[in-house]
């Protein structure tokens, strides 16, 4: 039946912003030094005309998102802004009136063909993967849905009940969902705050001794610094996944100058997240690893909360890659394959054990993760795309909405602070970190939050 609180979408555009970075972040043997958001802008109209202005952001993410042998980074960037300005023109003649959950249903079935037609357009040598497809459109699904909170001057995460949605989740999921609805898997009103994880990037300095040239621009540098800095109780090590020993004294090291900067604070409690960015052979690499920081450095072990998705990210053609026994010692979360509830439930089935939710897959089907990963008990993370300004709001906003999410991903205020510049003073609890977290109770307004 349809709702008087239903949009169409009256007009979408998108630009694009180039976004320096201050010093390069290494990742699945890939380094970034620059980065592209992509934005959108919609204006919806409600079925009793009032409208309202919503607005997306998002890192394009293509060396992430589409790490290629066949395809450069400059030319998946390209197909990748291509697919979002073709995303915005389906929108723009969209006939729906919907729920922007069928909003984005509907504009996504586009997206494979979308996909095939553009890649060969283009002469691509492969074609533009899932999870590209994704990130590129997820600032036009992160725009109607806050259009939609905000014509109906309402939070869009207090918008996902029976009293707004026309569908229950088995039309989306599975009859596991029947008469179930994503207010059941949300929030009301925001977490205060969660805590904040900080990269360790693999260029990283951790001590005086690895920095040749200072920056110099006013933010710290080295590990210890930032740990001192902003009060931080998590970080993030991000690790090689084919090179043992390098792996292992990187956490060695972490955890010699995390362990000396914490107690100058008089902290004694922080933990670590591991990320191989998928480039372990297998899980017996994983074993060996915790089996050698169990060893080395007991403490550290102790204070690993979670892994991410050690190998590669085509779970079908690597069935052999199960994750059980792994997941038997620290939850195992999957990441870079996770497009799709399909995909969840084969790495349930390989045995991961967690779910790393990141607001560049979409707003809605990030929503949708959530809703499965709660049901079937998993471990709950929020993870971002080097986010900064808008985008980071998005993802922090998802996060605190989430009930089980344990902490949230923020590491755009080390390598590109620039355009969360302008955010700063409406968002104080976001962008200036003291005790290790961002207060997310201020994002509670219309739309998306903030």
């Amino acid at each position: 039946m349809p709702k008087s609180t239903d949009i169409k979408i009256v007009e979408a555009k998108f630009s694009t912003e180039e976004v320096p970075f201050r010093t390069p972040l290494k990742f699945g043997g890939r380094v970034m030094d620059s980065s592209t958001l992509l934005n959108v802008e919609v204006i919806v109209e409600t079925r009793n005309g009032k409208q309202g202005i919503g607005i997306g952001s998002m890192p394009a993410g293509n060396i992430w998102a589409w790490p290629s042998s066949v395809v450069s980074p400059e030319d998946a960037l390209k197909a990748m802004i291509e697919f979002l300005e073709e995303a915005v023109e389906i929108a723009n003649i969209c006939p729906e009136v919907a729920h922007p959950i069928d909003l984005m249903y509907h504009i996504s079935a586009e997206y494979h063909f979308m996909a095939k037609k553009l890649s060969k357009r283009l002469g691509l040598e492969e074609e533009i993967p899932e999870l590209a497809q994704l990130v590129a459109s997820s600032p036009l699904d992160a725009a109607i849905h806050d259009g939609f909170g905000r014509a109906n001057h309402i939070n869009s995460y207090n918008g996902l009940s029976s009293e707004y949605m026309t569908h229950d989740l088995a039309e989306y999921l599975d009859d596991q969902f029947k008469g179930e609805y994503l207010d059941q898997y949300t929030l009301r009103d925001p977490k205060p705050n969660l805590p904040l994880y900080h990269l360790v990037g693999a260029l990283d300095p951790i001590t005086e001794a690895d920095i040749s040239e200072r920056i110099n621009d006013g933010l710290p540098e080295t590990l210890g610094e930032w740990i001192k800095a902003d009060g931080l109780t998590h970080l993030k090590i991000k690790l090689s996944g084919d090179n043992m020993d390098w792996d292992v004294s990187r956490v060695v090291a972490v955890e010699n100058e995390a362990a000396k900067a914490q107690a100058e604070r008089g902290q004694d409690t922080w933990c670590y997240s591991l990320d191989f960015n998928e480039k372990c052979e297998n899980v017996d690499y994983v074993l060996d690893f915790l089996n050698k920081i169990r060893e080395q450095t007991p403490a550290a072990f102790d204070r690993v909360q979670y892994i991410e998705q050690p190998t590669n990210r085509d779970l079908k053609a690597n069935p052999e890659n199960k994750m059980h026994e792994a997941a038997k010692i620290k939850p195992v979360v999957i990441d870079e394959s996770l497009v799709d509830y399909e995909s969840l439930l084969l790495s349930r089935e390989l045995g991961y054990s967690g779910v790393a939710l990141k607001a560049c897959k979409g707003q809605t089907e990030s929503l949708f993760l959530g809703a499965a990963a709660q049901k079937f008990d998993m471990f709950l993370c929020v993870q971002d795309l080097t986010c900064c300004g808008y985008s980071f709001l998005h993802s922090a906003s998802l996060a605190a909405r989430i009930p089980t999410i344990a902490a949230i991903e923020g590491n755009g205020r080390q390598y590109c602070p620039g355009p969360n510049k302008k955010w700063t003073r409406s968002y104080p609890g976001m962008f200036n970190i003291t005790d290790g977290t961002v207060k997310t109770a201020e994002l509670n307004g219309d739309g998306l939050g903030f």
